[in-house]
This record gives C-alpha cells, sequence and structure tokens, in this order.
C-alpha cells in the first residue's frame, strides 16, 4: 500500500516537471537554451541512465 502510494505521488511529481519544462520551453520561445559545461555534463549523466529513447519521447 505504502509502495502505491509513493509511485503515484513520484508519477505526480513527474507529470509537475513536464508541465513546468514545457511552460519553461513555451518562453522561451524559438532561442536556444544556454546551459555551462557543468549543466550539460549534469544533463548528460542523468539522461544517459534513462536512454535516447525516453528522452525522445518525454523532450
Amino acid at each position: 500500500m505504502i509502495a502505491g502510494w509513493l509511485q503515484e505521488q513520484q508519477q505526480l511529481a513527474i507529470e509537475y516537471l513536464k508541465e513546468e519544462n514545457r511552460v519553461l520551453r513555451e518562453q522561451l520561445g524559438c532561442k536556444r537554451l544556454m546551459v555551462s559545461d557543468d549543466q550539460r555534463r549534469r544533463l548528460a549523466v542523468k539522461g544517459k541512465i534513462l536512454g535516447r529513447k525516453f528522452l525522445r519521447e518525454i523532450g
């Protein structure tokens, strides 16, 4: 029961972050997001775990 509740909370957090991403991308418009080398490296580490296919689906 607790595991199901935690999974639901995680899913809600993911949905919130996806929507937040959409809003931020709308505000950027056609501009490219400028990230530092450190930020790019951190994103790459997290992205590698998820895989390209999944990242393409959510991006």
